[in-house]
């Protein structure tokens, strides 16, 4: 791989990556840019080149619910910057993902000027975080909550994200490629870290903060 700086762009929506693409191009040069649709195409590219300098992560994407996939791939690539560049932009999604380990969160309606100042201030290693939201902070139960959420692994974040969308242990088993022990370890573990006593109320302590992302997946 080259030296030139690396972003991964990952965005379900082409035209909005062709769109990105040429915003970066402009505003950095000799930059290498790869592009992904899905959460598995991320992990894909990660995965191959090694490294990143900057992910640019939209949290809606197929593979990924609510705030599924930035904690799996905070897990599973601690290493890579990961700013998130999405059309929910209410505050307290903003401030959840930077509570889940985003590097940053820039609104899809920014000026390509934010933009570029954005992703400046991330590949220098600091947080970007919309003016309006400066010292803006989650209440006590809901920064306990993204707590408990960011201790999950990675491999328990797909069972919580395969619960959610109301898949059996079995279903899970084959969909992951390991045991169905193995996929009630992974539940027992995620019902101990969220401090729930089953896999309903795993969920709907996600769904608290996913925006609705999850809470229609499943039944009591």
């Amino acid at each position: 791989m080259s030296d030139s700086p690396v972003f991964v762009i990952a965005d379900d929506h082409p035209l909005f990556r062709n769109a990105l693409r040429s915003a970066i191009q402009s505003a950095f040069a000799d930059v290498e840019i790869i592009e992904a649709g899905t959460l598995d195409e991320v992990a894909a590219a990660l995965d191959r080149i090694g490294e990143a300098d900057i992910v640019l992560f939209d949290l809606k994407m197929p593979g990924a619910r609510g705030f599924s996939g930035l904690m799996y791939l905070r897990g599973q690539y601690p290493a890579a910057p990961i700013c998130i560049i999405s059309a929910m932009d209410d505050p307290a999604t903003v401030r959840n993902a930077i509570g889940l380990g985003a590097s940053g969160f820039i609104s899809k309606s920014a000026s390509l000027e934010t933009i570029s100042e954005a992703i400046r201030t991330v590949l220098r290693g600091e947080h970007w975080i919309p003016d309006d939201l400066i010292g803006a902070e989650s209440d006590r139960e809901t920064a306990e909550l993204l707590e408990r959420l960011r201790s999950l692994t990675p491999q328990q974040v797909r069972v919580l994200m395969m619960l959610g969308e109301g898949l059996l242990n079995k279903q899970i088993a084959y969909e992951l490629g390991v045991s169905e022990a193995t996929v009630k370890a992974h539940v027992s573990a995620i019902l101990q870290k969220l401090g729930v006593e089953n896999r309903t109320k795993a969920v709907l302590a996600a769904g608290r903060i996913e925006a609705g992302e999850w809470r229609g997946a499943i039944e009591e």
